[in-house]
């Protein structure tokens, strides 16, 4: 096959299933992964395509799930000092809910020596906190949906509406002024959705790449936060709106 065709069909299956890895593109066109990944950089040069350790995805389409695998090493400068920055919200004997998102991975990661409850439906921060005495940590259990490595399902809700929390740290696929925070998962939004109302503070946690974007479920309009955590560099028009909606901007700059 001609590496202009390989190319072209790497781009159709992105354009599909948002992200692949080096190796199933290897498997799937027989060739090395060397050369999978000098067609991935090909596709990067071209702006079509963001290349992570191991994989490639796209942002593009409201309909946009991204494998966590994929996620957990993407933007990975921006997740650490939005984590550094969210920690210094946090005080020990919170309740706190982390979700299922990478950016919120990367917080659990800054908090392990704090003396804390945490609450998520992240299979990989279950893992990532259960060696410590000090965190007093509650899995909302469900069904395991493996490409998220997180926990969905009724069962999720049913606990969730028992809970009280200081503090929910979540994340979101895209933010929108016209509108407003919206995720391309139906599951993963209800859960975000219902957290609103079950803690005293939400704080949306979000790299600058999903900013100006609009995905396909309306989680909850800006008014219904309390602050954006981010990197992103906001223009006058954003910060006159979270303004108005009473949003709360933490600032924590990175290099993008």
């Amino acid at each position: 096959m001609l590496a202009v065709t390989r190319k072209s069909k790497i781009r159709d299956l992105l354009t599909e299933r948002k992200s692949v890895t080096v190796s199933e593109l290897s498997d799937y066109f027989k060739v090395t992964e060397e050369t999978i990944r000098r067609d991935l950089k090909s596709l990067e040069d071209l702006g079509f395509l963001t290349r992570t350790y191991g994989g490639a995805f796209i942002q593009d389409g409201v309909e946009n799930n991204v494998n966590v695998a994929i996620r957990e090493v993407a933007f990975t400068d921006s997740k650490t000092v939005i984590a550094k920055a969210s920690r210094h919200l946090i005080n020990n004997g919170d309740s706190i809910f982390l979700d299922s998102s990478t950016t919120a991975l990367f917080i659990a990661r800054s908090i392990k020596e704090m003396r804390l409850t945490v609450v998520t439906n992240s299979l990989l921060i279950v893992d990532e906190l259960a060696p410590y005495d000090n965190i007093h940590l509650i899995c909302i259990g469900g069904s395991l949906q493996r490409d998220d490595k997180a926990f969905h399902g009724s069962s999720v809700f049913d606990l969730i509406d028992k809970l009280y929390l200081d503090k929910t740290f979540m994340s979101c696929r895209s933010l929108s002024i016209e509108n407003g925070i919206t995720d391309s998962s139906e599951s993963i939004g209800a859960i975000r959705r219902k957290l609103l109302s079950r803690s005293n503070k939400v704080y949306v946690v979000a790299d600058y790449s999903k900013f100006n974007k609009t995905s396909f479920l309306h989680i909850c309009h800006f008014n219904d936060i309390d602050g954006i955590i981010s990197d992103f560099e906001y223009t006058q028009e954003w910060r006159d709106f979270l303004n108005r909606s009473n949003v709360e901007i933490i600032n924590c700059p990175s290099k993008q």
